[in-house]
């Protein structure tokens, strides 16, 4: 039997995934959850074969980093990641940090219950209308790359290890582990960055470092 937990924010895309695998005799949905907090938390005490995982929940780097404290736990599950927006460099963002796929929200069940089965084998998805995505994605990301890194190399040595490590999914408590810094110190670097970069977000400081190839040096 294999053991699902699936996260989303919506009670309607539950409802559907709910109801999409209620008819599979070897699939169990073993846990949902409505956000990243606990989604890791099912994760870590339901120990399902697979997640399906919001990329973006109530927080825009809620999946992110929801993803990456997943795979940090022992033995982990295998992620995919579960949208309905054309986020071309989630997506790349995603693989990066692990997840073994990436699904459209609109799969039909068929699709889904096979998508399933093959994570639980330890087989990686992706959708095909993801895929085709990916590789214009690449190209327009080849083009961005040289605007990145020169924005990149506008910040100080720390300010660029900071990009990293959100780049990495990591909250502030964590980079300040890594640091060896306070978790004060660490926002006010992070606000700093953001602002340097004109950033709104922590998600879009961290495909920053994805195209810059920041996340590649680390």
């Amino acid at each position: 039997m294999i053991k699902l937990v699936f996260a989303d924010d919506e009670e309607l895309v539950r409802s559907s995934l709910r109801g999409m695998m209620g008819g599979a005799p070897d699939i169990e949905v073993v846990g949902e959850a409505t956000d990243g907090r606990s989604a890791v938390e099912a994760a870590r005490r339901l120990h399902p074969d697979v997640v399906l995982l919001d990329i973006k929940m109530r927080a825009p780097d809620d999946g992110i980093r929801a993803l990456r404290a997943i795979l940090a736990l022992p033995a982990p599950p295998t992620v995919a990641m579960l949208t309905t927006f054309d986020m071309d460099e989630y997506v790349s963002l995603a693989l990066r940090l692990g997840a073994n796929g990436f699904l459209l929200k609109d799969i039909e069940p068929a699709a889904l219950l096979r998508a399933v089965r093959d994570l639980a084998r330890g087989g990686a998805v992706l959708d095909p209308g993801v895929a085709a995505r990916m590789v214009r994605a690449h190209r327009e990301g080849q083009r961005a790359a040289q605007p990145a890194r020169k924005l990149l190399a506008s910040l100080s040595e720390r300010e660029r290890e900071v990009v990293g490590l959100i780049g990495q999914g990591l909250s502030n408590a964590e980079i300040g582990g890594k640091l060896h810094l306070s978790e004060a110190t660490v926002k006010g670097y992070v606000s700093a960055v953001l602002s340097k970069i004109g950033a709104a977000n922590r998600v879009q400081a961290a495909l920053l470092a994805y195209r810059g190839g920041l996340l590649d040096q680390l």
